[in-house]
């Protein structure tokens, strides 16, 4: 099977990396569209926030609150594709799959003034194509280690003990487990001494008006010699991204299109930037796009056994 797209793309951030000249990625989960450019000569469309490097001015940011109307797909549709993730775990096919869809809204503000009211880690407006406001971290890697922060598990923190509610909910901790094992498995293709090195602690999340807790994980590995030259070739072995796939990753992907039945295009894809010296890439995560006049908010959930 040829991949002439991400097969250029893996070769040319190899080689990016071997010279030491900074970049920004881009790959869609399909890996069929990778994107890379020099950070000296970003597209002008191209608009990005991360905790290592940025191009916006901060002064342009407005603070006009965004209203959105959604339109959400009806239940039925969501219960057959639900109902087939189901199907497939019992068989042990999967033991967790994140299942999306994409939802239609309404909005007055547009692309751009969503991606600079927003508060995420990593930010990024594509063109006017789509805007991604990201908590999650996909990889980071510098001084030889390589590091992922699998996030999974979610509760509203004005629950009551929302912290101990979440830290203690056994379909929550199953999914985290599951991941955390996935990506570990994922960094052993490229890193030695593969462990975690913080389990199951609590991030907080803005999410509009409200606060949101999060689970997460780090897991480290070792690079060997050389890893600069090789960038691409570590990016691409551990895509699609196993915190928004599932596992075993391969025959979760197959299931995840079986049942969702539509492109995700860029959405749960990951971006990043290079300086240099240190690569820090998100998932694309809090994600909407615009199809001609409409735009689509897609999200989705882990499924296991205990949904």
């Amino acid at each position: 099977m040829t991949r002439p797209g991400i097969d250029i793309f893996i070769e040319n951030m190899n080689q990016y990396g071997a010279e030491k000249e900074p970049f920004i990625f881009l790959v869609d989960f399909e890996m069929k569209y990778p994107k890379l450019y020099k950070l000296n000569s970003v597209p002008k469309g191209i608009k990005f926030v991360t905790p290592l490097f940025s191009n916006v001015d901060e002064e342009q940011i407005y603070t006009n609150p965004v209203s959105l109307k959604m339109y959400p797909i009806p239940f039925m549709f969501y219960s057959e594709a639900f109902n087939n993730v189901r199907k497939n775990i019992a068989r042990g096919n999967s033991y967790l799959l994140n299942l999306t869809f994409p939802t239609q809204i309404e909005t007055d503000s547009t692309l751009e003034e969503i991606f600079n009211v927003s508060v995420a880690k990593y930010k990024l407006l594509y063109h006017k194509q789509f805007v991604v406001f990201s908590p999650e971290i996909f990889v980071r890697i510098n001084n030889g280690e390589i590091k992922s922060y699998p996030m999974k598990g979610t509760i509203d923190a004005s629950v009551h003990d929302a912290e101990r509610v979440l830290l203690k909910d056994e379909k929550e901790e199953a999914e985290h487990n599951t991941i955390v094992d996935l990506i570990r498995n994922d960094l052993s293709k490229v890193a030695d001494k593969v462990r975690v090195t913080r389990y199951r602690y609590i991030d907080r999340i803005r999410s509009g008006s409200s606060e949101l807790l999060q689970v997460s994980s780090e897991i480290t590995g070792n690079l060997g010699d050389g890893y600069e030259n090789k960038l691409g070739s570590i990016i691409a072995s551990m895509l699609p991204a196993g915190s928004v796939t599932g596992a075993p990753k391969k025959e979760t992907v197959r299931i995840i299109k079986e049942s969702e039945k539509y492109h995700r295009g860029w959405y749960t894809g990951v971006f990043g930037v290079f300086d240099g010296k240190t690569l820090d890439s998100a998932v694309m995560i809090r994600y909407i796009e615009k199809k001609g006049e409409k735009m689509y908010f897609k999200s989705g959930g882990g499924i296991t056994y205990l949904s």
